[in-house]
């Protein structure tokens, strides 16, 4: 079959499936249309069977050579990008994204696919530890103790609806537990759905020509929760992956603890990113709030780092920020937003902000071309308004801020203390500022996964030392993060080895190292050499293989 054609089915272990029940189709996100194959939602023993099937391919796959799986992810990174033009026009329809943002999106899943490629060839990730024997120690001998980190499972991954690409069905979460040695049952995403199935397909490619168990990638249709109930409810999945709404992600969470067997769930769900403005960063208002407008404004701000609450100083200098804010953002258009629920409840919600006493509006943008690309928005309270009504500390999804308006570090401080917690927050100061920042920042430590000085919290880099993640209910695994190589460490959990005969260890944990691993050997970090990438029986791509849509 062409790995192009759009069918509208499952793909069970590489097998098409298709669904049962009421036919759906996709949208064209800035007119609302329908597009694309009709789609019918996976059954109940299609759910069981993606799930059966990824149990079955899981004690192969983990134990496959590091070099193998690697060569996976480079061969998923290189499908993907074989489908040419044709993927970005068929998401930037779904979405209503622009092409150039679709661009960045499709180089970022790539190169994050690449990067855990890299990760697996190295070794970092089994988090290797030998403590030696030592048997004359008294007044008790020590035995020997090796540990190592093995993967969980299948794993059921829930893309977002803001990243078709990056965070979707081989995205982010995708990627990580596919390099942790764990099979992926992805949930196709109902705002995206041909976009979902054409990426699928290049996973699918990638594995038939790398040889990987069949089992290891499924996707399953489904517009309502039943189906993605019915995989986080399977017993053989162990873990779920998930970027999305708050009530979809606490949905998701209930179901894996009310299992037998509970399960932990990564969710992303929501955050408002708190922007903290102190006195000395009001040198510049107008440069200042441009910056914030852009941030506030860019794809709509629907990004789950979106500024959507700014802490701002009372007095003349924040007086001069309200104002430029207001004339920057009168100067904006709308953009189409990912859904027309979405843009539905954008209005309603910053709707719901300006009808709380003591809310006003500051400025609001203008509509741009189609009744789903409303304009951006920003209100402004002061800190009593704030804390007494709950509602204003909620999320609004979109190009909508609040401006919070505070007198005296202690007020400020108090603010802090009543977020709930959240995946950023960023503080804007100057020299003078740096003692109040001291005191703000134990505070934002626990309240946020990432603090920025001086920037703002859309746009996350794809490498080592990013945080993605953050305090419930930001996250439902505060412990963790979606992006990043330290990702991985979701889908992983240690197994230690006591007093075993070097023949019966697995190879990283034998005393020759001949994997040439890095090891923390009796306290002391050892030093390896990565892994050689053994290509023996992966051929290259061949141009027969997915092009454009």
């Amino acid at each position: 079959m062409d790995h192009t054609q759009l069918t509208g089915n499952s793909i069970v272990a590489g097998r098409d499936v298709p669904g049962e029940g009421p036919g759906w189709r996709g949208a064209v996100a800035a007119t609302g249309e329908p597009r694309g194959p009709w789609l019918r939602d996976a059954s109940p023993e299609h759910v069981a069977d993606a799930a059966r099937l990824a149990a079955a391919a899981a004690r192969d796959f983990r134990t496959l050579p590091a070099p193998r799986r690697a060569a996976f992810l480079d061969a998923c990174a290189e499908e993907i990008e074989a489908l040419g033009d044709g993927l970005l026009e068929l998401a930037s329809a779904e979405s209503g994204l622009p092409r150039a943002r679709l661009t960045g999106e499709r180089a970022r899943t790539c190169g994050q696919l690449r990067m855990f490629a890299a990760l697996v060839r190295g070794g970092e990730a089994l988090g290797v530890r030998v403590d030696p024997a030592l048997p004359e120690r008294l007044p008790l001998p020590r035995p020997d103790l090796r540990l190592r980190r093995i993967p969980l499972g299948p794993v059921a991954v829930f893309g977002a609806s803001n990243f078709p690409l990056a965070f979707s069905v081989a995205g982010g979460d995708t990627a990580s537990a596919l390099a942790a040695g764990c099979p992926v049952v992805a949930k196709a995403h109902p705002a995206h759905p041909s976009t979902c199935e054409l990426v699928a397909r290049a996973v699918t490619a990638a594995a038939e020509r790398t040889g990987i168990p069949a089992g290891v990638f499924s996707l399953l249709v489904g517009r309502g929760i039943d189906v993605g109930q019915a995989l986080v409810r399977d017993p053989r999945i162990t873990a779920v992956g998930f970027t999305g709404s708050r009530a979809g992600g606490l949905a998701l969470f209930e179901a894996a603890n009310a299992r037998p067997v509970p399960i932990p769930v990564h969710a992303e769900m929501s955050s408002v990113n708190p922007v903290i403005v102190l006195e000395g960063a009001l040198t510049d208002p107008a440069a200042l709030a441009a910056a914030y407008v852009t941030s506030l404004t860019s794809g709509a701000g629907q990004f789950c780092t979106n500024p959507g609450l700014l802490l701002l100083p009372a007095g003349d200098a924040g007086d001069a920020f309200r104002a430029a804010v207001a004339e920057s953002v009168s100067g904006t258009a709308g953009q189409v937003m990912l859904t027309p629920g979405i843009a539905e409840a954008y209005t309603k919600g910053w709707g719901r902000w300006a009808a709380v006493d003591g809310v006003s509006v500051v400025a609001r943008g203008v509509p741009a071309e189609g009744p789903y690309a409303p304009g951006p928005v920003v209100l402004e309270c002061d800190a009593a308004a704030y804390a007494a009504h709950e509602d204003l500390a909620g999320e609004v999804f979109g190009a909508a801020g609040l401006l919070v308006r505070w007198s005296g570090t202690d007020e400020l401080l108090a603010l802090l203390d009543g977020l709930e917690g959240q995946l950023t927050a960023s503080l804007h100061g100057g020299d003078a500022d740096l003692a109040t920042a001291g005191r703000l920042l134990p505070v934002l430590e626990e309240r946020a996964g990432r603090i920025l000085w001086g920037g703002w919290p859309t746009g996350v880099e794809v490498c080592h030392a990013m945080v993605h993640g953050g305090p419930w209910p930001a996250t439902s695994a505060p412990a963790t993060t979606s992006v990043g190589t330290l990702a991985i460490d979701r889908w992983l959990r240690p197994v230690c080895y006591q007093s075993f005969p070097d023949t019966l260890l697995p190879e990283e944990l034998r005393a020759a190292n001949p994997l040439g691993i890095a090891r923390l050997v009796d306290g002391t970090p050892e030093p390896g050499a990565a892994m050689d990438d053994h290509r023996d029986g992966v051929p290259p791509r061949s141009a027969s293989g997915p092009g454009g849509a």
